[in-house]
């Protein structure tokens, strides 16, 4: 069953309340929330790590500015319903960074399918905080990939208070849509995927939204990936889906600008 990597009104909650049990969506899109088989981050490790009140992540585009998810938002239009909160690893922590959004931008053609990116502009900018920079060319859409989220550590499990990471490694599109895989269903232009075979370490409920980047030739981190959608949680030969930023780069970069980013 396809699950989108997303948990609906937990990151309030989270930051009185510690954890939060995972929603499930009925039909086709049950929704996932931290890294499976991850660890925990170090503070200031990963600056530009934003966590959304829509149960998303997402990541500092500019100090105005957060990258996330299609599927994490509703609809293009002014928006101030979504708290951003940043600067911190501990989501209780009294340091933490919070602003509200006042616009939301989506993906043009998004129909839960592909095309999963969106904008939501904050309404004062984050400060001397450090923005992550996006894969403009395929160059770095190999290797071995870092992802990072507060979503759920196991399938169904709970959100976590702390951020996490793991590394995973990149799985080609012919391997991705192989019978053994996906069978036909990604997105070769859109979606590029990570994952073991083995299963194991994953992105999760809660986790949509956030980066999955590496270092690029100057050991500085790029995103080339936004945590899309998956079957379940880091199970054998069901690597995560995720966005293709080098794909969609000017295209995100045109809708920021636009909104003054």
């Amino acid at each position: 069953m396809v699950r989108w990597r997303i948990l609906v009104g937990a990151a309030v909650a989270v930051l009185t309340a510690g954890t939060v049990s995972a929603v499930t969506f009925p039909a086709s899109a049950d929704v996932h929330a931290d890294v499976a088989g991850g660890s925990r981050a170090a503070r200031w490790e990963f600056p530009f790590m934003v966590r959304l009140s829509v149960g998303c992540d997402g990541t500092l585009y500019s100090p105005t500015i957060v990258l996330t998810a299609a599927h994490c938002v509703k609809v293009t239009g002014k928006n101030t319903s979504i708290t951003a909160t940043v600067g911190v690893v501990d989501l209780q922590a009294s340091t933490r960074i919070t602003r509200k959004s006042n616009y939301v931008y989506r993906a043009p053609g998004y129909n839960g399918h592909g095309k999963d990116w969106a904008l939501i502009r904050l309404s004062s900018p984050v400060t001397a905080m450090a923005t992550l920079p996006l894969a403009t060319t395929t160059a770095y859409d190999s290797g071995t990939f870092t992802i990072a989220g507060w979503g759920a550590a196991s399938e169904d499990g709970a959100q976590q208070r702390f951020l996490r990471k793991a590394a995973v490694p990149f799985v080609s599109d012919a391997t991705c849509n192989s019978a053994s895989m996906y069978n036909g269903r990604i997105i070769p232009s859109d979606e590029i995927c990570a994952g073991y075979p083995s299963g194991g370490v994953d992105t999760c409920d809660g986790d949509s939204g956030g980066p999955m980047f590496r270092a690029n030739a100057a050991g500085k981190w790029v995103q080339v990936g936004i945590v899309s959608w998956g079957d379940g949680c880091a199970r054998p030969n069901k690597p995560g889906i995720y966005t293709q930023v080098s794909h969609f780069a000017a295209a995100i970069k045109s809708a920021a600008t636009s909104l003054g980013g």
